[in-house]
């Protein structure tokens, strides 16, 4: 369906239902979340410094919403610096420096 179709069939309120139950039931399958994260996550594996990175990076370090409600906090952390959104954003999934 095209965005125009969407926005000309359905309502904002329904739009607005269904974003709030798919926090509450993840649409599609969790094993194909599961089947991509491994695919996604073995170029990591590949390159990483395994003195920084002795763990290999699995399906939890690159698709996080599979483990959300594990991990506390809905906020997002936001930066109004974007050198230091793009450093804390290295920093999770490299390790280093949290901050610019």
């Amino acid at each position: 369906m095209s965005v125009a179709r969407c926005m000309a069939e359905v309502s904002s309120a329904e739009f607005t239902e269904w974003l709030a139950y798919s926090q509450i039931e993840h649409f599609g399958p969790l094993v194909e979340d599961l089947r991509a994260g491994v695919i996604a996550a073995a170029p990591y594996n590949v390159s990483r410094d395994r003195r920084a990175h002795p763990d290999p990076f699995g399906p939890r370090d690159v698709i996080p919403w599979l483990y959300e409600a594990n991990r506390g906090g809905d906020e997002p952390i936001l930066f109004d610096d974007p050198v230091a959104q793009t450093n804390y954003l290295r920093a999770q999934l490299f390790g280093g420096r949290k901050s610019g």
